[in-house]
């Protein structure tokens, strides 16, 4: 996996346990972009964050749009799971093969980008089981899942600032 480089001095630190958690700071955002306070360091919109978010649960019951990675490349995604699980992930990080590096990132407003998460991460909370395994990690449990999308939500919601 490739890496960019990122303005990620101005970006928050966040730690969540829960998707309660998450939720509640969807909610901070919301009232940030109705007051007109929220902005992004990056080079994403608030919008292709959170919709880059609500995409990659989503993939997990609908397919994703990504070959799985060469065998080897999935040997060693599969060995760093725990360090991503436990101490989150880098910014910067791009798949192999993929021209803007990653995919989901749809330019959509804050307001839908809220929506969509808002119900990925409802799906996810509901213990509804995924029928697609990841291409990078292959099968995950239910916990592990939830616990990648968390430290997944740390990465990209640090990059929102209000």
């Amino acid at each position: 996996m490739g890496t960019a480089k990122y303005q990620t001095e101005s970006r928050r630190v966040l730690h969540w346990d829960s998707l309660e958690q998450i939720g509640n700071e969807l909610d901070r955002i919301e009232v940030a972009d109705r007051k007109g306070e929220l902005a992004a360091v990056g080079h994403w919109t608030p919008g292709q964050i959170l919709t880059h978010l609500a995409a990659w649960i989503e993939y997990g019951y609908t397919g994703y749009p990504i070959d799985r990675p060469n065998l080897i490349l999935r040997w060693l995604l599969r060995w760093m799971l725990p360090g991503f699980l436990s101490k989150g992930m880098r910014p910067g990080v791009r798949i192999p093969g993929i021209k803007a590096g990653t995919v989901g990132q749809e330019e959509v407003s804050t307001a839908t980008g809220l929506q969509r998460y808002r119900a990925a991460l409802k799906r996810l909370e509901s213990g509804e089981p995924c029928t697609y395994d990841s291409p990078a990690f292959g099968p995950m449990s239910m916990a592990d899942r939830v616990r990648l999308n968390i430290r997944h939500a740390e990465l990209h919601l640090s990059f929102l600032r209000y």
